[in-house]
């Protein structure tokens, strides 16, 4: 049986409904590499791979794998930090969940900080705080979310997350569809 990586990989990043610029950056390589890749027209060190593959979620005995057994439980070492997000932490915290139906995430946000604000889309969002007072947008509206309350919304109208208090501010926040 031949194995076809840059098949394998292409069919992983539609899944996670990205481009592959957006793959590339994740992976900390060029937009050019990850095309080849994909045509089947390089090879790659396994280094690279292990990149790409962290990036998707997915892990590498996951990936060279015919079983499809479903993994339960996750540990802190097996989370995906993102940069870039306007977090101070920013972690995926089911590998591949960009792949699933939702995608819980942990976000800690020092004072002033706030995630970019995102569009209008179908979906859902959840959100429970566990430290600090989480100021949530959503169209022109403004709600404070203490510590140990949560909120829920459709995401019909843009939203965004922000700490407007002096305190870190820690929640776990589960979106649906995923939006990475």
């Amino acid at each position: 049986m031949e194995l076809r990586i840059g098949e394998k990989i292409k069919a992983l990043r539609l899944s996670s409904d990205l481009t592959q610029e957006e793959l590339a950056n994740r992976a900390r390589l060029s937009k050019g590499f990850i095309s080849q890749l994909e045509n089947d027209q390089t090879s790659i060190q396994i280094d690279s791979l292990s990149d790409i593959l962290e990036a998707l979620g997915v892990g590498l005995s996951e990936f060279f794998s015919d079983s499809r057994e479903t993994r339960v439980v996750f540990s802190p070492a097996d989370r995906i930090a993102v940069d870039g997000t306007g977090a101070a932490t920013f972690e995926l915290l089911v590998p591949g969940s960009t792949n699933s139906l939702m995608d819980p995430i942990i976000v800690e946000l020092k004072p002033g900080e706030s995630l970019e604000k995102r569009a209008p889309h179908s979906g859902e969002q959840f959100g429970y705080v566990f430290q600090g007072t989480a100021t949530l947008k959503i169209g022109r509206k403004s709600f404070d979310v203490p510590k140990n309350n949560c909120f829920y919304f459709t995401s019909d109208r843009a939203h965004q997350i922000a700490n407007n208090g002096k305190r870190a501010v820690s929640l776990l926040w589960v979106t649906t569809p995923p939006q990475m």
